[in-house]
């Protein structure tokens, strides 16, 4: 059976949605084989949204510039360069601000294609462009020119990882063996 991390992020947290989340995802059919609750260091986050995963950090960059071209927005003008990378770090670094700013719940799933499943009750990274029913549509309708402009991550409540690798890797970082149930 296939496994995937889920992190509930603070914004979530904070929010009492925690119960509401989970609940989403037991009602797919994924089961809960482990739960902690940690406000993560520096060092985890550090290591969750790693600075050397290139195509992470020009992806996230990417993805901000089209939003700024879509809505007719100088990414230059407002965050100081055009350049995917540098966008990406400035990025990654409010993402690890966000991250440990307080509590997550930090969740591995299992079950049959668990991670495309995970992704898909979670919804569109960007919560403007998340369906109705999804998390992320449902309780977020944040965007990367509001967040870029408060120089802060999107706030979309949930981490779903994005492939089996990197499923692999996250649980591994989050939860040692003996904290997974069977």
């Amino acid at each position: 059976m296939e496994k995937t991390l889920v992190i509930v992020k603070p914004d979530a947290v904070s929010r009492g949605l925690i119960g509401e989340i989970l609940s989403r995802y037991e009602k797919a059919g994924l089961k809960l084989v482990a739960a902690k609750m940690v406000t993560p260091s520096e060092d985890l986050a550090h290591k969750h949204y790693p600075t050397e995963r290139r195509e992470f950090i020009e992806g996230m960059g990417r993805k901000s510039l089209e939003t700024y071209q879509e809505q007719g927005l100088d990414a230059e003008e407002v965050l100081g360069t055009s350049d995917p990378h540098e966008i990406g770090l400035k990025i990654q670094s409010w993402m690890i601000d966000f991250i440990t700013s307080g509590p997550v719940m930090a969740i591995v799933l299992q079950g049959s294609n668990a991670i495309i499943k995970a992704r898909e009750i979670t919804g569109h990274t960007i919560p403007a462009k998340a369906e109705p029913g999804t998390i992320r549509g449902d309780y977020s309708d944040d965007t990367p020119v509001k967040a870029n402009a408060e120089q802060r991550p999107i706030h979309n409540l949930v981490h779903a990882s994005g492939d089996k690798t990197e499923a692999d890797f996250e649980i591994n970082l989050w939860f040692t063996k003996d904290e997974l149930q069977s």
